[in-house]
């Protein structure tokens, strides 16, 4: 039997406009070539390409594919990484007909079956997007994402895929070409899509490596949205922070002015310290975590402190 290197959480720049009213429209820069090059490199067996809420760009990348030979051994599948009403996503393996944003939970998982596709609960535990105990109904529960750098979230995620029998997996969840591969899964499988997917539903799929996002990725990341969705930031901070949009507009424009600033590199190794705070009282201490759902920065200081 074959072992697949499989990435099974990644996304590309047709995830652009699609990630919903509350995200900035700008989401990944990573080309379908760049991203099947990187793969070739990694040598992957197959991808899945996540995409938020679409699942246009699988069509285009697997034309790129198939007019390029030196990528014909690297199966292109479809997925598509969906919001549901409450701003939690799910992942959706193997559909043929993209799922829209803004159904439940139920609405979602009853589309997903009736398109015999599989089903997964995409960083369950994280502080936001996340289904957390709703994750049961998904068959397979990610216990590990690369962007969860607080590390408690995918250890709850771990106990969690344990305590209620779930099938655990790995993802990259790739906005930037280097992490992509970062987290590979080996499924046990014929390099078909009908055959992963019967691996995957049945446990036949095993975690091969993961890793975290480092500072510079996630830096590089947040760089890329910034740059190209200033016109949406001040909207947001005039509608949500109109009492403080003097500094959050002057912390835009000091980095306008220098964005390699070591400033920047402060704010996240604070972010995360807090972060970590915020994680722990809800992921080990049973703390609600409903406030974070507005994405209040007030309320996510008050719960770090």
């Amino acid at each position: 039997m074959n072992y697949l290197k499989t990435e099974l959480h990644c996304h590309n720049n047709f995830s652009n406009f699609h990630v919903g009213e509350d995200e900035a429209p700008y989401d990944c820069d990573i080309t379908i070539s760049e991203q099947l090059e990187r793969s070739h490199a990694l040598g992957l067996d197959a991808l899945f390409v996540t995409n938020h809420n679409t699942l246009n760009g699988y069509r285009q990348i697997l034309e790129y594919k198939n007019n390029h030979a030196k990528y014909k051994k690297i199966q292109i599948l479809p997925a598509e990484e969906i919001t549901t009403d409450t701003g939690a996503h799910v992942i959706a393996y193997g559909i043929s007909r993209e799922i829209r944003a803004g159904l439940t939970l139920e609405e979602i998982i009853d589309e997903i079956s009736k398109q015999d596709a599989v089903s997964c609960a995409p960083h369950p535990f994280s502080l936001l997007d996340a289904l957390r105990e709703k994750a049961k109904m998904c068959d397979l529960v990610e216990i590990f994402n690369s962007n969860n750098v607080d590390v408690i979230s995918n250890a709850r995620a771990t106990k969690f895929s344990l305590d209620n029998n779930k099938i655990g997996i790995s993802g990259s969840d790739s906005h930037v070409l280097s992490t992509l591969g970062r987290c590979v899964n080996l499924v046990e499988s014929e390099n078909t899509l009908d055959d992963v997917l019967y691996a995957m539903r049945h446990g036949r799929i095993t975690i091969q490596n993961t890793g975290y996002a480092h500072e510079k990725e996630t830096l590089e990341h947040i760089k890329y949205k910034i740059n190209n969705s200033k016109d949406y930031l001040a909207e947001y901070i005039r509608e949500h922070y109109p009492n403080s949009q003097w500094m959050f507009s002057l912390l835009l424009k000091m980095y306008s002015l220098n964005q390699n600033s070591y400033l920047w590199s402060l704010i996240y190794k604070l972010s995360v310290y807090l972060m970590k705070r915020i994680s722990k009282k809800i992921n080990l201490l049973d703390y609600d975590a409903s406030p974070l759902k507005n994405r209040n920065i007030a309320d996510m200081l008050r719960m770090a402190i």
